[in-house]
């Protein structure tokens, strides 16, 4: 059996990221460090899974670790969604002349994936990052060759990202929903059914959301905040908590994906919340659900595809040693699709539900809209305090 980084890194005790610091040539090892693990190397009989710099052979492979750490995110509401990664990851192996593997680990410990993704046949390794944490990442240190990760990005350690520019493509929903005369906006962020999960891209939305507010200049208010599980089934249970326990609602709800707007709609719609009449509601990511719902979802698009395409130059340029730049983090941008599930809000309208600057007269006094409860029969609409 060949000599892996682990081996070398538990007969030197130290870890595996230090190894393959020392080995690949990378600042943060001492000297003397360097050289013990070296020595230590060459005894043990390691060789790299394949030269540096060499070029890729046409027919060899490169391998997309599809990562399911939690599940929260990346599980069968997603598939549409990674497929689409799959789909430009492959038509870019195709004309690098490489074949695309796809190794699967669903609640694997990450010790588990580093030591398999050693074993991974291939030239260079694309990782699914949408579930993995900082230190997730950081732990990719001890793989001895290329790899570059998708759907997530990180400070201060020294890979190869592509991901989607959340900031700016909130931005965009943000300042959509104001052009339209919104001014009590709120969000679905993920993370109620458990605090303990990471996905990264859902919390720069969340970020993104609060900063996008202060640059349109609309006031953030943390009661319009609500936090559901990231599934469909899991955000329409939550969501109909939410709204059975009477919650106020503002004009309008950025979801932070598709999955997340589409349970929150159907919850709504059990309690006779209409959209875009009572809240209007935008999504992320343009899944193919978002044009069937009812009302069809405005959301933000974002190619995948094209991340995906993106990934594997970037590997490529990697695998032939032609591109010895600095790491990169490559953020691809969105565009806003709008369809149905957005009201243009006139100045009675923003009266009527509480946003004019200066209220009069009963609307104003009821304060905002809350769900009705269905058992109390009548014509589905909001009730007033």
């Amino acid at each position: 059996m060949s000599v892996r980084i682990v081996d070398i890194a538990r007969t030197a005790g130290v870890s595996p990221a230090t190894v393959s610091l020392a080995l690949n040539g990378k600042p943060g090892v001492g000297d003397d460090t360097r050289r013990r693990i070296a020595a230590l190397a060459r005894k043990l009989g390691y060789r790299p899974l394949r030269p540096a710099g060499r070029p890729a052979r046409p027919g060899e492979s490169i391998c997309l670790l599809h990562v399911a750490r939690h599940g929260h995110t990346v599980n069968r509401d997603h598939d549409v969604f990674i497929a689409d990664y799959i789909d430009g990851l492959g038509q870019a192996s195709k004309q690098a002349g490489l074949k695309l593997e796809i190794a699967t680990f669903k609640h694997t410990p990450i010790a588990e994936i580093i030591e398999r993704a050693e074993q991974q046949p291939g030239a260079g390794l694309v990782v699914l990052g949408t579930e993995l944490s900082t230190a997730d990442v950081a732990a990719f240190s001890a793989v001895g060759r290329p790899l570059v990760f998708l759907d997530t990005w990180c400070d201060f350690l020294p890979f190869d990202f592509v991901d989607m520019n959340n900031r700016d493509a909130v931005f965009t929903v943000v300042s959509h929903l104001a052009a339209r005369g919104h001014r009590r906006i709120g969000m679905v962020k993920a993370g109620a059914a458990d605090g303990g999960w990471e996905t990264r891209n859902l919390r720069l939305r969340e970020e993104a959301f609060v900063e996008s507010l202060a640059r349109c200049g609309l006031p953030f208010e943390d009661r319009f905040v609500f936090a559901t599980d990231s599934t469909f089934h899991g955000a329409h249970d939550d969501m109909l908590g939410i709204l059975r326990r009477g919650a106020e609602l503002p004009s309008a709800l950025f979801c932070a994906n598709d999955i997340i707007a589409c349970g929150c709609l159907k919850a709504l719609s059990a309690q006779r919340v209409r959209v875009p009449h009572d809240v209007s509601l935008v999504g992320f990511d343009d899944l193919p659900l978002a044009a069937v719902s009812d009302p069809p979802l405005t959301t933000v698009q974002v190619s995948k595809a094209e991340m995906g395409r993106t990934a594997v130059q970037l590997l490529v340029g990697r695998i032939s040693g032609e591109n010895t730049a600095p790491p990169v983090k490559v953020l691809v941008g969105g565009r806003l699709v709008e369809r149905e599930s957005v009201r243009l809000l006139t100045d009675a309208a923003r009266a009527a539900a509480g946003e004019a600057k200066a209220p009069r007269g009963r609307a104003a006094a009821e304060g905002p809209p809350r769900a009705r409860d269905p058992r109390e029969g009548g014509r589905g609409r909001l009730e007033r305090r």
